[in-house]
């Protein structure tokens, strides 16, 4: 009777131990999961909000303007400004057919924007031609967008941002053909650019700007023949970098200024800023999937493991089973079923909880932008979880295959 108490107490012994390395084993599969799909879902937010500061903008857009040169040229001395002019935009039309698009621009900041009682401080105003849309695209609300008949005309109508429609027409609805007060002079509303991105912009954010015509601009702040800088952008396939250096000749000789100066003329190259973006970004999902796909192969290994010692706690079952008739496969496929079915069971949980917390994140977030993992993914990340399974299952039930019935009776 003492051999049959002691008997029991080692199994439900065994029972407890193996609950808890099952338990943990799982855990080591859920965390791996978990952690690759937040990852992967984290960095797809982060794109989407690293897209919503470039929300807009030309991929191969170039920034010139002038500044002091730094180097004396042709009896000049250094430390000169030069200013760039609207003769500029045919010039460079005519030399660089490369570029598709050359849009200058005259800015003003600090300017008050005044309907009726309400008021919106620090406005940037800009003066633009209709091609701009073509750097900066806005998202029309209300109306539409400067055009040519404006700037022919000299029209005094402006296109507003989001924040100053909010700020001077708090009760909403549709502003367009209203009058307000930029400064000293009224224009007449034709559109409101509901664009975002805040964090990067020219010549002030879309959501503080008050677009006009260029031409009313120059005549508004007196600067005739001169522009504040241009925006170009090239045409598909060209790379902006090649052209820099044609650009700075054909600025050069023009305004009387070493070519060689980097100093003198700002080239910035919107176009390399998004190369590194997506070299980041590239990088960031081959860090995501290294390390995701290594914490997961590490649970599979604890599955493995533990399925290992499972194998050497039942060699007598296995026996009995071998000396009753049970074949080799039956064996092979009962373990890596149980593999499967634990890294499923483990790995399905994490899962959830990976949707779940992504799920809080874009509420708490709330701007649009998206972390959910996609259903794709959820469907790879199972079939990932079941080859894993079945692998991590291998050596186990192999092992289980080789017990013979007389080594199990003999371990008896």
């Amino acid at each position: 009777m003492r051999f049959d108490i002691d008997s029991f107490r080692e199994t439900g012994d065994s029972l407890v131990r193996n609950k808890r390395r099952t338990i943990l084993t799982g855990f080591g599969v859920f965390w791996g999961l978990f952690m690759l799909l937040f990852m992967i879902g984290g960095g797809r937010g982060l794109k989407g909000v690293m897209s919503n500061i470039f929300e807009g903008f030309a991929t191969n857009m170039v920034v010139i303007y002038p500044q002091y040169t730094s180097k004396p040229y042709k009896g000049f001395a250094e430390g000169r400004f030069w200013d760039m002019t609207l003769t500029d935009i045919k010039r460079l039309e005519d030399m660089v057919p490369e570029l598709e698009t050359v849009s200058p621009t005259i800015g003003r900041w600090g300017v008050t924007a005044e309907y009726g009682n309400n008021s919106f401080n620090s406005a940037s105003v800009k003066g633009v031609l209709p091609n701009y849309a073509k750097v900066e695209t806005p998202r029309i609300k209300y109306g539409r967008f400067l055009n040519q008949v404006d700037q022919d005309q000299s029209r005094k109508v402006c296109v507003i941002g989001k924040r100053i429609y909010q700020s001077l027409f708090p009760d909403g609805g549709d502003p367009c053909g209203k009058f307000i007060r930029v400064g000293s002079v009224y224009m007449q509303i034709v559109g409101v650019d509901f664009k975002a991105g805040e964090q990067i912009s020219i010549n002030g954010s879309a959501s503080q700007s008050i677009a006009i015509p260029l031409s009313v601009a120059a005549k508004l702040y007196n600067r005739g023949n001169t522009v504040d800088m241009m925006c170009v952008t090239g045409r598909s396939g060209i790379k902006m970098s090649t052209l820099e250096n044609r650009i700075r000749s054909i600025m050069a000789r023009e305004h009387i200024f070493d070519s060689s100066d980097e100093e003198a003329m700002m080239y910035l190259n919107v176009e390399q800023i998004f190369r590194i973006v997506d070299n980041l970004f590239r990088g960031l999902d081959f860090l995501i999937w290294l390390v995701g796909l290594g914490t997961l192969l590490a649970g599979c290994i604890g599955v493995s493991n533990i399925m290992m010692v499972t194998v050497k706690e039942r060699t007598i079952e296995i026996g009995i089973r071998r000396a009753i008739g049970a074949m080799p496969g039956e064996i092979l496929s009962q373990i890596i079923t149980e593999s499967i079915a634990l890294t499923l069971a483990a790995g399905t949980v994490g899962i959830v909880l990976a949707v779940m917390l992504l799920e809080i994140f874009e509420k708490v977030i709330d701007n649009g932008t998206v972390f959910q993992i996609g259903f794709n993914t959820a469907i790879l990340a199972t079939a990932l979880l079941t080859l894993l399974g079945a692998l991590a299952g291998l050596a186990p039930a192999l092992r289980a295959m080789a017990i013979k019935p007389v080594d199990a009776i003999r371990d008896e």
